[in-house]
């Protein structure tokens, strides 16, 4: 992803792989035991670095989709074919193992405690993963607007349903299938345009923060909707990966 680090992150750390949870078939979460973690900014994100016995060393960035805390985060990862960390994460990581960490990392993207202003929430596939953190760490109203291409592919699908019915700040989840709708959808599978955003957005002169974050095309066409609607490009925070998810 394309992300700004700030200081005090740059050093690397050991972790320890405290437990997994498959959130699809393909993606996994890591929750990982950090001594002296004093705890992340919602929206940031930690470098992963893998070692092998050879020596050669491979490292990549994955966003934290824990709330904030100490001594303990968690990082969703999405396996990419032909990648070199996330399939040894998705498919070979097991409680005990060591890792490195260096983080938290990123100072533009992130949800800030003190900020009162409702948030706008715009995901596409893995790029919930750091709103699922802001979600979870909410002290002001959040819609989230959640696009993948069948409900098989979601994240954090249990998650959000006990966050939308029993958080004690508002939060509102919409679901977007691109390819495949669950049983008794009352739409066909459709891209997120206008007219959904239009339906979840808060007015234009509501005092709103957006985050979209996503593939590269998808929040490239997601901001623009979002200025096309009248929300200030100034309040429009955007984080993309490329095909590589680097």
């Amino acid at each position: 992803m394309a992300r700004a680090a700030i200081p005090g992150g740059l050093t690397w750390q050991p972790a320890t792989v405290a437990a997994t949870r498959a959130e699809t078939a393909t993606a996994r979460t890591l929750v990982l035991d950090v001594d002296g973690w004093t705890g992340h900014v919602p929206g940031q994100h930690v470098d992963v670095r893998l070692s092998a016995p050879d020596g050669y060393m491979a490292h990549r960035s994955y966003s934290i989709s824990s709330a904030p805390g100490p001594g303990r985060l968690e990082v969703t990862v999405q396996a990419v074919i032909d990648g070199e960390v996330s399939p040894h994460l998705v498919e070979v990581a097991e409680p005990g193992d060591h890792l490195e960490i260096r983080g938290p990392l990123g100072g533009w993207f992130v949800r800030r405690p003190a900020d009162p202003r409702p948030a706008l929430l715009i995901g596409g596939g893995s790029g919930v993963a750091p709103l699922m953190s802001m979600v979870r760490a909410a002290t002001t109203p959040t819609r989230l607007l959640y696009s993948t291409r069948s409900p098989s592919d979601a994240l954090f699908t249990a998650d959000l349903a006990t966050a939308q019915a029993t958080g004690d700040t508002p939060v509102a989840v919409t679901h977007v299938y691109t390819r495949v709708v669950p049983s008794g959808w009352p739409a066909p599978p459709r891209r997120l345009d206008a007219d959904i955003l239009a339906r979840v957005a808060w007015p234009r002169d509501a005092d709103v923060v957006a985050f979209v974050c996503g593939p590269t095309g998808f929040v490239e066409t997601v901001a623009d909707l979002l200025v096309d609607i009248g929300y200030n490009p100034s309040n429009i925070r955007t984080e993309r990966f490329g095909p590589t998810g680097g």
